[in-house]
């Protein structure tokens, strides 16, 4: 039986991993994990915060993913919105999803990330 998701994997092209440890740790205030030494050798870099992991592995033939996306939960969503424009990420509203209020951005390389907070009171 599944028990939780362990990561979501997004691709990335070679040699973007700077502008990657520079999005995901400085603009979203993840944390670099390191990779075991075989897949390491491959490229990439592995972020995580609280029990959320996300790996960035490199992709040959590299596309970005324009409508798949992983759904980040946060809280305060507004200042989390200003703390990525504040950065220079791109912060799309979106009021399409009843309940929450969310935005989307888009990584270095062109991956698109969705951020959520339930709508409470």
């Amino acid at each position: 039986m599944i028990a939780s998701l362990d990561h979501v994997q997004l691709a990335a092209p070679a040699g973007s991993e700077d502008a990657l440890r520079t999005y995901y740790g400085d603009v979203l205030g993840m944390t670099e994990t390191p990779k075991p030494p075989v897949l390491a050798a491959r490229g990439g870099c592995w972020f995580a915060v609280g029990p959320v992991q996300l790996h960035l592995g490199i992709e040959a033939d590299f596309r970005p993913a324009r409508k798949a996306h992983p759904g980040l939960r946060v809280t305060d969503i507004e200042a989390y919105a200003a703390r990525l424009a504040e950065r220079g990420a791109e912060v799309v509203w979106d009021d399409g999803l009843p309940g929450h209020r969310r935005f989307y951005s888009h990584d270095p390389v062109g991956n698109r990330l969705e951020f959520l907070e339930p709508v409470t009171g």
